[in-house]
């Protein structure tokens, strides 16, 4: 019992130790992220992005949603912008708001990037600008939740989806060619944005390609930024939850699907803080739940539940509404 007591009396202090030094470690990490939480979320880089780093400034998808709110709040910053979509008409009504609301010069190009023959046009359109700021926004997602083998005309849809979500990505960030080494890397300045989804953060069944593709601009992003980071570039990989635009359908925005003026302006905030972000802060707690609380596994059949139930209701919408119009109706 005496060498007992010896013993433990000896192992008190080693283990006092480790314990102060566990907690004290704790405290220190949760101190830590609690104040860059308060730096990103509360104080933000809000003045980082502005004509300082270039004249111009690049959004492509920029006549709905996100798209268009990027090119409204860089054009109040003072960019001059230039605007890239597939329809001209709603690209000269943009360009038009923007002028006669912010005093900006805009330029316009019409492509439809579903094609690929589209970048010596976007090429020639972008030479000799001094680009400061690249949004590359321009996406599109399925028109309903589907099994990969039931998607309608699937092979035109894998060819559009990876042209639009992925090649549009890597080719308007090459398509200055020399103007974007002079201006961005040889400047040392320059932004990047480059609008993934939290679709790419882990598999999304009955939305597979959408999400496959949102993964690569994620992975994409990420590797740019460290190749040109010295360099002083910031290459951003942006990361939303639902955001109540017209690819969603979501039309009543709330707390945590916010229109896309307020994502916009959250997100700005965040440039130079993170290298991926999910860009509004209901957002980043959503993140961080699905990716380091929950197991994926789980996230990954809740997703799927969800998007079954959305299939269903879908079909069966669709299907009354062809027996109404007298069209049959093949069950898929």
């Amino acid at each position: 019992t005496s060498r007992t007591g010896t013993v433990i009396r000896r192992a008190e202090t080693p283990l006092f130790w480790v314990g102060a030094l566990t907690v004290a470690s704790l405290a220190l990490w949760l101190l830590y992220r609690l104040l860059s939480g308060f730096r990103i979320w509360v104080l933000g880089n809000g003045q980082l992005l502005s004509p300082k780093l270039g004249k111009w400034a690049v959004v492509t998808g920029a006549t709905d949603g996100i798209g268009k709110s990027y090119a409204e709040e860089l054009a109040r910053r003072g960019f001059a912008m230039m605007l890239i979509s597939r329809s001209q008409e709603k690209l000269d009504d943009v360009a038009r708001s923007l002028e006669e609301q912010h005093k900006v010069e805009t330029r316009t190009i019409a492509v439809d990037f579903g094609k690929t023959d589209i970048y010596p046009k976007i090429e020639a359109g972008l030479s000799g600008l001094e680009i400061g700021v690249l949004v590359n926004n321009v996406g599109v997602s399925y028109p309903y939740p589907e099994y990969y083998l039931h998607i309608p005309d699937l092979d035109n849809f894998i060819t559009n989806t990876i042209n639009v979500n992925m090649t549009s990505v890597c080719q308007v960030t090459s398509a200055p060619t020399l103007d974007f080494y002079i201006f961005l890397v040889f400047r040392s300045k320059g932004v990047i944005l480059n609008i993934s989804s939290a679709s790419g953060m882990y598999p999304v069944p009955l939305l597979t390609v959408y999400s496959a593709t949102k993964a690569f601009v994620d992975f994409f992003s990420r590797g740019l930024q460290e190749e040109y980071r010295r360099q002083g570039i910031i290459i951003q990989s942006v990361l939303p939850f639902f955001v109540a635009t017209k690819m969603t359908r979501i039309r009543k925005p709330t707390l945590d699907k916010p229109t896309p003026e307020r994502y916009v302006a959250a997100e700005l905030t965040t440039v130079g803080l993170q290298s991926q972000t999910n860009g509004y802060f209901p957002h980043a707690v959503m993140g961080w739940v699905t990716t380091r609380l929950v197991p994926s596994s789980i996230v990954i059949f809740l997703g799927a539940q969800m998007n079954r139930r959305q299939r269903t209701g879908y079909l069966q919408r669709r299907k009354l509404r062809e027996q109404k119009n007298g069209v049959s109706f093949k069950n898929e």
